[in-house]
């Protein structure tokens, strides 16, 4: 098994946060050539490339493994120094990949419940559901809002609840489109918001509710907030997170394409399997929220 030293990790990891070997020397305040070393040094001991000489430097598979290995041990380092006081020291910085529908509804809430004496830095990538785990996979990140439940090795698994949406309208979109209330042929014909090309969630809506692939125009905003704001003018139909769209609903600037129709999607919290009083905070913190932000009756997919 290949061993590493902690003075490579270290090298490793700022290579990657920082993206080349020059920027990494700056970093740590040594030489390219002492960087370039220290890499080829892990490279010989894991008897594979483990850095991929791109612009920016990616990890290969295996140094994804590494990446993740790394950034245990840097957090595990922070945990400690800020256990035993160290001068200068404290929780260090938590990488999370949150989905942006979570980030505009409820995530917050969860970083404002965490203690301000236990409070890391928290550093929080924007990923959709569906492809958040590839992050934990990669090292990336420490912990993800996701909508896949199987655990990522190293990770553990737990239900937060389900993000419920509605399929809605303007009022004088669906007078436009809608002329005679919902049908597949109508919905075919009517534009779509969505938020970026990996967005499947009004595909799948429509699927549900007509049985066929979603085939009007389709437009794509990838901000929640602006993707809200594009429904109200009436440029096209879409998902919302309920909380956005209960306000229009009940005061009939929104209408439901489908009434009583709520999609639920279950998400999950994963985070590294490792022993941080830090990611410990911030998962009590973000299990708090999401149980008084999300749906805990159901953790099936709905439509």
């Amino acid at each position: 098994m290949a061993s590493f030293q902690t003075e490579q990790l270290r090298t490793f990891l700022a290579v990657l946060d920082h993206g080349t070997f020059d920027a990494a020397a700056h970093r740590l305040h040594v030489t390219p050539s002492a960087v370039s070393q220290r890499i080829k040094a892990m490279e010989q001991a894991a008897g594979q490339v483990l850095l991929q000489r791109t612009t920016p430097i990616a990890p290969t598979p295996a140094g994804a493994v590494v990446h993740r290995l790394a950034r245990q041990l840097r957090q595990l380092e922070a945990d400690a120094a800020a256990e035993l006081g160290l001068a200068g020291t404290g929780p260090g910085t938590l990488a999370v990949v949150v989905n942006a529908d979570s980030l505009a509804t409820w995530f917050l809430d969860a970083l404002e419940l965490m203690p301000e004496s236990a409070q890391p830095a928290i550093e929080v990538v924007r990923e959709d559901e569906q492809h958040s785990v590839g992050l934990l996979r990669s090292g990336a990140v420490m912990a993800a809002v996701t909508a896949t439940a199987d655990p990522v090795q190293g990770c553990s698994a737990t239900p937060l609840g389900a993000m419920a949406y509605r399929a809605v309208a303007s009022a004088g979109f669906m007078g436009r489109w809608f002329p005679r209330g919902f049908s597949s042929g109508a919905l075919d014909a009517a534009p779509s918001l969505n938020y970026d090309r990996t967005d499947t969630l009004q595909s799948n809506f429509a699927a549900a509710v007509a049985g066929g692939a979603l085939a009007g125009p389709r437009h794509y905003l990838p901000d929640t907030l602006q993707l809200a704001d594009a429904v109200a003018r009436g440029l096209g139909w879409g998902l919302m997170p309920q909380a956005h769209c209960s306000a229009g609903l009940k005061d009939g600037s929104l209408v439901d394409l489908v009434p009583g129709h709520t999609t639920r999607i279950p998400l999950f919290w994963q985070r590294w399997r490792i022993e941080s009083p830090a990611l410990d905070v911030l998962t009590d913190s973000v299990q708090r929220a999401a149980s008084l932000a999300l749906d805990q009756g159901a953790h099936r997919q709905d439509g």
